[in-house]
């Protein structure tokens, strides 16, 4: 049975109030921006690179999609990726995967996603379809940190 999501765009206070998950991780919203003329939600997260190193460093990630693909799962007070704007896709539950563990390419609610880390302490995922326009230095620099 699909979760009722609301079929609304949502505003900079809906996203601010409510976290998205990401790879079995929670992303909170950091901001949203407007790059080639699409509207797009920025989510972040900061975490440690391994617990098993003698000094793990910190590893921000942070998540951009295009806004009308984020939808509220109102039942139970979340964000939710729904490809294209349609409904999300099942929850999967799967192992967590350390980020410098995690393929650069992979499928996650029904979209590919590309991943990169331009430098040590950042990783930064899109959608793969986007991900040339969307994860080029200079569209980093336009999206945030």
């Amino acid at each position: 049975m699909a979760t009722p999501v609301s079929a609304f765009v949502l505003t900079a206070a809906d996203l601010e109030v409510n976290v998205l998950e990401f790879r079995q991780r929670s992303f909170q919203f950091d901001r949203l921006v407007e790059w080639e003329g699409d509207p797009y939600a920025v989510f972040s997260r900061t975490e440690t690179e391994s617990e098993s190193q003698f000094r793990p460093r910190l590893v921000h990630l942070h998540l951009v999609l295009p806004l009308a693909w984020v939808v509220l799962d109102e039942a139970n007070d979340e964000l939710r990726i729904a490809p294209r704007g349609g409904t999300p896709p099942p929850r999967l539950i799967e192992s967590v995967v350390e980020v410098g563990a995690e393929p650069p390419q992979f499928q996650e609610a029904g979209v590919g996603w590309t991943r990169v880390a331009p430098t040590h302490d950042a990783r930064w995922y899109a959608p793969s379809d986007r991900a040339d326009r969307l994860l080029s230095p200079s569209a980093r620099a336009a999206l945030g940190p």
